[in-house]
């Protein structure tokens, strides 16, 4: 099968190995004439970001680099990267990197000429309407990570540094114009954050999968998003360089992320929150709490996960569904519990109602309260 294809759902996609190749025709599609490319701190020292600021001025561009982002970004990256943006007079955004930089970058085409302040976007009610839609500048996204799905995402995590929050910030134009899903790009991750941002994948999926709303095109995608992830993660784990492999996880990071329109749930509710104020890595966050979520929701979702069985050919229903989980984290040496991950001393009271506040929660199959939500937290300790 030649994994190489031009896709247009949910934006324009350039899928397949070498095709970093067009970012500067990328550019010129998009309407920027001078990009700021927008990635992490650590990803801004690797040859493959250096390689692509070459190929974009090998378009006929003078790109520059932004690489002031945090593990979690927040408004602070955002102000400074801000001020670089504007002082340097672009008009595009070329974010790249996991979603650390790919949300940041978003957040800084998003707010180019923005007179309000970030958190007045939350994704609460129709708050996305305060923004000015003529103030928003084009986004290529460029993910070097198989997990987020920022890349087909209308929003942003941005977390407040004085509160510890994790804010979604949405509106439609948020969503790149182009995406370019090199999986070339992907050949040098870390086992742990193949791990961990694989596990993020499924986490999408999964949770889609059993948001109680109604769309079905979201439910068949996040079902085959599954099958991309048990399939092709436990191989891109133990080699790093199986391009197939890497090929089929960046495809599900991107399903996961257009599934998850449907909704999410329980998971993310707690992994918000337990990422903003413990600073543990989203998608690894999400793998631990994944199991004890399915047990909480097993009372609306056993039905459904034990038909997902089937089609993921996991004998054994429900249960057998539980159980491959936590054999799969096992062989991807991702921890036990939250306190195995590093969460000590946590503040349950103020991780509780955080996590009740999420947007996540409300598509939660079983409605999440302070009481059961708080014995659920207490489980993954």
């Amino acid at each position: 099968m030649q994994l190489a294809a031009n896709w247009s759902y949910p934006t324009a996609i350039r899928f397949g190995a070498g095709r970093i190749a067009e970012i500067g025709e990328a550019c010129k599609a998009a309407g920027i004439a001078r990009p700021l490319l927008v990635t992490d701190r650590g990803l801004a020292r690797l040859d493959v970001t250096q390689q692509t600021l070459d190929l974009i001025a090998a378009g006929g561009f003078e790109p520059a680099l932004f690489a002031e982002v945090d593990p979690n970004p927040n408004e602070i990256n955002l102000a400074e990267g801000l001020r670089h943006y504007r002082d340097g007079g672009h008009d595009g955004v070329v974010a790249f990197g996991g979603g650390s930089g790919l949300d940041l970058g978003k957040m800084l085409a998003f707010m180019a000429r923005q007179i309000r302040p970030v958190w007045d976007f939350e994704d609460v009610d129709d708050w996305w309407t305060r923004a000015d839609p003529d103030g928003i500048d084009p986004i290529i996204a460029v993910p070097t990570t198989a997990g987020t799905g920022s890349e087909v995402g209308r929003a942003s995590v941005i977390t407040n540094s004085r509160t510890h929050e994790k804010k979604i910030i949405f509106h439609p134009k948020v969503l790149p114009a182009i995406v370019i899903c090199d999986p070339e790009l992907t050949v040098g991750m870390p086992r742990p954050i193949t791990a961990g941002t694989g596990m993020d994948a499924f986490a999408h999926c999964l949770e889609a999968y059993c948001a109680p709303t109604y769309h079905p095109m979201s439910q068949g995608i996040a079902l085959e998003g599954m099958r991309l992830v048990k399939e092709n993660l436990p191989a891109a784990y133990q080699q790093g360089d199986d391009l197939q492999a890497r090929a089929h996880m960046m495809a599900a990071a991107a399903m996961g992320a257009t599934a998850f329109q449907k909704g999410l749930g329980a998971i993310h509710a707690l992994s918000h929150p337990i990422g903003a104020m413990h600073g543990t890595h989203h998608g690894t966050t999400n793998a631990v709490l994944m199991r004890a979520v399915l047990q909480f929701n097993r009372p609306a979702i056993e039905d459904p996960i034990s038909r997902a069985a089937d089609y993921l050919r996991i004998a054994g229903g429900f249960d057998g569904f539980v159980d491959h989980l936590e054999t799969l984290c096992r062989s991807l040496s991702i921890p036990g519990t939250l306190t195995e991950l590093g969460v000590r001393n946590p503040d349950i009271d103020r991780l509780v109602d955080d996590a009740l506040r999420d947007p996540s929660a409300s598509g939660n199959p079983i409605e999440m309260t302070a009481e059961n939500t708080r014995k659920l937290l207490e489980s993954c300790l």
